[in-house]
């Protein structure tokens, strides 16, 4: 079977994650080629070396630096639309020489095409099925869920990162509800490219694993180099910067770095006593894999309700756990 696998290019996370995915085509005998834009796309080809890429409509976002992200993301919504019409016009293109027999697009939501069935078949990744709007903005959530419904709708099915069971399930709400839930939707298990291990560096008893988009992931950087300048604790940052040089910077007691070998990073997590990151899901799949999630400080990006969902969500899930 050949497949095409494509993450949006919003942060790293969905990128990560396809890993694992990518990994169990392979393992199945099963020709995978990579597809998207930017760091996302980057991302998967170092993971991938081998495996052959066609870069695919770019999504160049940024959040506001203020608390609120809802008015720079309506005044993305055209670049959205365009975003989503050329990924679909570049796909119909592909398929003049690529006939794909699965096309997986994690949350590339206009990587679809009638023209291209019934000999392909489109999936579509998300954790996400129900939408969180900001407070004040709730009152939209109805209307904002009747159209990624729409969206999502279009696909023949719908593979959700997480655990069927609702008792052990990482995203909460934003996937499971009692009713309202598509026959299509398969859960599929988190999805996370990091292997446990019980080696551990102890090395810095704090590590910071930053992510998202800017300007949001240089202030959470400058933050906590305010707050950590000159304790006694050592402190490591690593930036998320997958095509930065790989440089490492020394302020007293912090060491920053662009970015790290997944078996390194394992280690670090391991044996750190805190890891201050954002509430990416992504990233609560990587610590709940590991089994590290209990030394967590989320910090949801802010304004973006769904990680601040997720951050509560999972807060409230280590305190029932400690009771």
């Amino acid at each position: 079977m050949k497949i095409l696998v494509a993450p949006l290019n919003w942060g790293l996370g969905h990128a990560t994650r396809c890993i694992p995915l990518v990994s169990r085509f392979l393992d199945e005998g099963n020709e995978v080629v990579l597809g998207g834009d930017g760091e996302s796309l980057l991302r998967l080809r170092q993971a991938f070396p081998t495996l052959r890429f066609i870069p695919l409509a770019p999504l160049n976002l940024q959040y506001g630096k203020t608390k609120s992200q809802v008015l720079p993301l309506l005044r993305a919504l055209p670049q959205f639309i365009r975003f989503s019409h050329n990924d679909r016009g570049l796909l119909e293109q592909l398929y003049i020489n690529e006939h794909f027999d699965l096309i997986v697009s994690d949350n590339r939501f206009g990587l679809y095409s009638k023209l291209l069935k019934p000999s392909t078949r489109f999936v579509y990744v998300t954790h996400q099925l129900f939408v969180r709007l900001p407070r004040g903005w709730r009152w939209l959530e109805g209307l904002a869920q009747l159209i990624h419904r729409l969206i999502y709708n279009r696909f023949d099915e719908i593979w959700v990162p997480d655990y069927k069971q609702a008792d052990k399930c990482l995203s909460g709400a934003l996937s499971h509800r009692q009713r309202g839930i598509p026959d299509k939707v398969k859960y599929i298990g988190p999805l996370s490219r990091l292997t446990p291990t019980d080696q551990k560096d102890t090395t810095y008893p704090i590590v910071a694993l930053l992510s998202g988009l800017e300007p949001q992931r240089t202030i959470l950087e400058q933050e906590i180099k305010k707050k950590y300048y000159g304790h006694k604790e050592t402190v490591l940052i690593i930036r998320g910067k997958i095509g930065a040089p790989s440089m490492t910077v020394q302020h007293d007691n912090i060491t920053i770095i662009p970015h790290l070998k997944d078996e390194d990073l394992v280690k670090y997590l391991n044996g750190a006593d805190t890891v201050i990151c954002r509430s990416g899901y992504s990233t609560i799949m990587d610590l709940d894999r590991l089994g590290v999630l209990h030394k967590a400080q989320l910090h949801p990006t802010p304004g973006q309700s769904e990680q601040e969902y997720l951050a509560d969500f999972i807060d409230k899930k280590r305190k029932e756990k400690i009771q």
